[in-house]
């Protein structure tokens, strides 16, 4: 379940022109994206002055951004976290129409978006594992391996309680390998902890692996 989002504003437009017959299509639009705080979601600004866009066309902007957002921009991945201002655009009197705008607008947000340096988020849990002293060698090699690190120990008797945190995506299997590691006198708990930014080299691989089933699935 990762998530996509920016990590700098970008300014941008997207005119999207196309004559058919007697009436053609025309929408203009020009957006600044912002980064917002985890966990913010999406908000949408109309900073339209001096009516560039008429104010009917602005929900049609907005929609055409909003469902840009589930179906993401770089792997596929819901997009969250993003602040988009609406500052100016271009109508034309006979062309211009809500679908022209609905897709100047995801146009728009899409180039924008690609500027702003994006990244993936990952799933973070805090995961508890109690275990017998003598694998805590073991289990903190592990969870190295696996881009976690321990933020607390305690003991209990003979047992160790180990408290990290580590990426979903390492942890899926941690049931069946923490059983295999400690012959089966291992214990844990999990729970989501926050969204953070997947390092560079995971994230080249997650987009790479998006691209080919796309690729794959419009083959078919």
């Amino acid at each position: 379940p990762y998530k996509e989002t920016i990590t700098v504003p970008a300014v941008g437009m997207y005119r999207h022109k196309k004559q058919t017959g007697v009436r053609g299509q025309f929408g203009e639009v020009h957006f600044r994206l912002y980064p917002m705080e985890r966990g913010a979601g999406f908000e949408f600004v109309d900073a339209i002055v001096g009516g560039a866009i008429p104010n009917q066309f602005i929900p049609a902007v907005e929609k055409g951004v909003r469902e840009t957002l589930p179906r993401g921009v770089l792997a596929g991945y819901p997009v969250e976290d993003v602040k988009v201002e609406l500052f100016f655009g271009k109508y034309h009197d006979v062309d211009s129409s809500e679908a022209a705008f609905k897709l100047a607008a995801s146009m728009c947000f899409q180039e924008c978006f690609l500027k702003a340096k994006p990244v993936l988020l990952e799933p973070v849990v805090n995961l508890e594992i109690t275990v017998p002293s003598q694998y805590m060698g073991d289990i903190s090699g592990d969870l190295n391996s696996r881009r976690g690190r321990i933020v607390g120990m305690d003991s209990e008797g003979d047992m160790q309680i180990i408290r990290a945190q580590a990426p979903l995506g390492e942890v899926m299997r941690y049931a069946t390998e923490l059983r295999s590691m400690t012959g089966g006198t291992g214990s844990y708990t999990m729970e989501l902890s926050h969204y953070d930014v997947v390092p560079a080299r995971a994230a080249e691989q997650v987009i790479a692996q998006a691209k080919k089933a796309k690729e794959e699935a419009g083959g078919r």
